[in-house]
């Protein structure tokens, strides 16, 4: 039988502690919902008592909802030695848990509190008993834990002592200031255990050190019974150990145990957070970042072709996402071709080495390119194939100020021959042409008619996604389009005219 590990999730308490995050009543109630309901952790820790009227409001909401679906015994919030101030206020919310914040070093004790341990233990005693004599379970925190044990062990123990003769159901070790690293978590968790074999320890860490996960997995090998975690790592500082990057090397790396997280719904709850919090999750983050499960290098997208070469347990079907391959200056004939079978599209050898190529200089050039632009590039690619250069529009100057008509200055090439002429116009491209008009009327040579102007961009709305310009032209009584691309309109309509220029040129 595997060991069941309780996750408890503290993003509506402690994850609220984010640095300009602060939820609604109704936001809070959604999130608790997609976390028993579909992420499936055992507890949420929802709020801190006596914090405002909106706090009230939302613990209200939720244990409401709660009560209804008989999940009220796994709703939790953060009270205070205060006598009964504290439980009248969960009361009040029809909350039935609390984890009590208590001192879990000598050093907050007397220098944050100025009492005595003795004194301390009997505040808390005595909070305890009232919430047994009013129906509330009681877990307590021990806050400032990690630095307890590192200043004041013999503290920490003489309290556990007396918490192990109380009405307590779980008791949480903190590590409050991110100081443990790995094998002082293990030490310290697994001497506490050891010593107190019938008490349930949760452990709840912080990330100040970037060692978050890894402690976690370390409390878990120590004999913890529970841990406590935050969407998209959310918290204080540097915030809390993330949900989705725990659950997943415990998963795949302490095979003796299990968790009840759904993994299928943690990327769902970490966009909700996102959303609501406006905390924006890195793209590089762990199981939940947009380009976590994107191979970029052109050798990578070759292996995972050739035989899986470069996958990994972390399959993105197991969070309910996809692999992409990325397209850029890196990214090599192997990420296209996975790019344009995925659209249905197949090419020859040299129409992919070209457009391999001119994905290429769109990467140098620091562009996005999409799998949505790749029919565009692909259109452009091999309709560019078609022209040869005979005229060159050598250099070009579009200026557009308030007040002021635009205006442009171009110089074309024709054989070696150089023409160069300014014009205005209603627009910049308007005033491009106007310019090559005047270039042409002094060569005396006959110009193509534009008869329709058609711009498509890729769907999804992004502001930097290449853009197609399609123009119709009519000369000497025959009609025919000419294709441009790039990420700016005026410019891919300047390249689709300068393949008119070449396919008029006689």
């Amino acid at each position: 039988m595997k060991k069941h590990i309780e996750i408890m999730d503290t993003t509506l308490r402690d994850g609220e502690q984010t640095n300009g995050v602060s939820f609604s009543p109704s936001e809070k109630l959604t999130i608790a919902q997609l976390l028993l309901g579909e992420v499936k952790v055992d507890r949420v820790e929802i709020a801190s008592a006596r914090v405002s009227e909106g706090e009230l409001e939302a613990v209200k909401k939720i244990t409401g909802w709660a009560a209804t679906n008989g999940l009220l015994d796994r709703i939790e919030v953060l009270t205070f030695v205060d006598g009964d101030v504290s439980i009248k206020w969960m009361e009040e919310a029809g909350a039935k848990v609390m984890n009590l914040l208590t001192k879990g070093s000598l050093n907050h004790l007397q220098h944050q509190l100025k009492k005595t341990p003795a004194q301390h233990f009997q505040e808390v005693g005595e909070v305890l008993a009232l919430a047994a004599k009013r129906g509330i379970t009681a877990n307590v925190y021990l806050e400032d834990w990690s630095n307890g044990m590192r200043n004041s062990p013999d503290y920490v123990y003489s309290y556990l002592d007396f918490l192990a003769t109380q009405p307590v159901k779980r008791i949480l070790l903190p590590d409050t200031l991110g100081v443990l690293i790995p094998s002082i978590t293990y030490d310290y968790l697994s001497a506490i255990v050891q010593r107190y074999p019938g008490i349930h320890f949760d452990f709840h860490g912080h990330n100040d050190y970037d060692l978050g996960v890894a402690n976690a997995l370390e409390a878990i090998k120590a004999g913890v019974h529970g841990l406590h975690l935050t969407v998209n790592g959310m918290g204080e500082r540097a915030g809390n150990a993330p949900l989705a990057s725990v659950i997943a090397v415990l998963n795949d790396y302490v095979p003796t145990v299990e968790t009840a997280v759904v993994e299928k719904s943690l990327y769902s709850v970490s966009k909700l957070v996102e959303t609501f919090s406006g905390f924006r999750v890195g793209p590089n983050k762990p199981i939940v970042g947009e380009n976590v499960f994107t191979q970029t290098a052109g050798i990578h997208a070759d292996g995972d072709k050739k035989n899986n070469l470069y996958f990994n347990d972390l399959l993105p079907e197991r969070f309910g996402r996809k692999r992409k391959y990325a397209l850029g200056k890196t990214s090599g004939k192997a990420n296209i071709e996975n790019n344009l079978a995925q659209l249905g599209i197949q090419l020859a050898d040299e129409e992919l080495k070209r457009v391999t190529q001119r994905i290429i200089e769109l990467g140098d050039r620091k562009e996005t390119v999409t799998q949505a632009d790749l029919p565009y590039i692909i259109s452009d690619v091999l309709d560019s194939a078609s022209v040869i250069e005979k005229v060159k529009v050598e250099n070009y100057v579009l200026t557009h100020s308030k007040g002021l008509k635009p205006s442009a200055t171009v110089k074309i090439i024709f054989n070696d021959e150089a023409f160069e002429e300014n014009a205005q116009g209603d627009g910049q491209y308007d005033a491009f042409m106007n310019a090559i008009k005047k270039v042409y009327l002094k060569k005396k040579l006959p110009l193509a008619v534009l008869t329709d102007y058609a711009v498509r961009i890729p769907p999804g709305g992004k502001t930097d996604a290449l853009c197609e310009t399609i123009i119709s032209w009519e000369h000497n009584g025959k009609e025919f389009k000419t294709r441009g691309l790039d990420s700016d309109q005026t410019v891919s309509a300047i390249k689709a005219t300068k393949k008119m220029l070449n396919l008029i040129w006689e």
